[in-house]
């Protein structure tokens, strides 16, 4: 079952490739755009930090380190989901139509239905760039170990909230809106959790657990996290991803066809 989906996956992808690289002077300009926007954060920090030595308790290649570990998550999932972006069309059009009546599991082609080369092309420099600083903070085995869990933890918490988006787009035909609502509210990641004060704290690590995906994997890393706060991080993205299957569940049973 794997490898049927991960051969649909393929062939989906390598034809989204071939329409952005049909786009040359397109694909150079959002390359460029991208490239631009994270040198200009990553000299804002490293400035930053020049002045003041550390933020909130921690050092500058830690504060680095956070905003990498942000940015894999954010990257990685973007390259992953990108049909996401394109869902409220297929909506209006009646084309979800023809995906339900597919054997193919309707939920997987509308989340992973053509990954993005532009993000496909960063995400190997900013991989290195990750291990180079966490290399940089001397981590014990078990901390890299936990950090990694914590990160694919992190990933499956992106997961929950796109098919949430998907199926907020089922119901009320909106996307464009609640994909930016949580690209804002993931941006509040690129730095630790910590920096904020409560009740807004609180509310990235818990109700919106931001903090979970982007701020718990490195403060485990680094020593910093508690076992309960492990705990529960594995807890959020297990209750995430249950409940944003469960919403999908129920938003298919509101979808009414273009043709009805």
């Amino acid at each position: 079952m794997f490898k049927k989906y991960f051969k649909i996956w393929w062939m989906m992808s390598r034809n989204s490739f071939s329409a952005v690289l049909g786009q040359k002077l397109a694909l150079s300009m959002f390359l460029v755009g991208k490239i631009f926007r994270f040198i200009f954060f990553f000299l804002f920090l490293y400035f930053l930090l020049k002045g003041t030595g550390s933020l909130a308790g921690y050092s500058g290649n830690q504060i680095i380190f956070f905003f990498l570990t942000f940015s894999l998550v954010d990257v990685t999932t973007q390259f992953l989901f990108r049909e996401v972006y394109k869902f409220r069309p297929m909506i209006i059009k009646g084309d979800f139509d023809l995906v339900l009546v597919k054997p193919l599991n309707a939920l997987f082609r509308v989340l992973m239905g053509g990954a993005d080369v532009i993000d496909l092309i960063t995400i190997p420099p900013l991989v290195v760039l990750t291990i180079v600083y966490g290399v940089s903070l001397h981590p014990m085995m078990s901390g890299v170990l936990i950090y990694l869990i914590l990160l694919i933890n992190g990933f499956l918490i992106a997961t929950a909230f796109h098919i949430a988006i998907l199926a907020f787009a089922i119901v009320t035909t909106e996307v464009d809106h609640a994909v930016m609502i949580y690209r804002d509210l993931t941006n509040l990641g690129r730095l630790p959790v910590d920096i904020y004060k409560e009740p807004l704290k609180g509310f990235l690590t818990y109700l919106i657990p931001v903090g979970i995906m982007m701020t718990t994997p490195v403060k485990a890393m680094i020593g910093s996290a508690s076992v309960l706060g492990i705990i529960i991080a594995f807890s959020a993205g297990i209750l995430s991803m249950l409940l944003s299957l469960k919403f999908w569940n129920f938003a298919l049973t509101k979808y009414t066809s273009a043709s009805s």
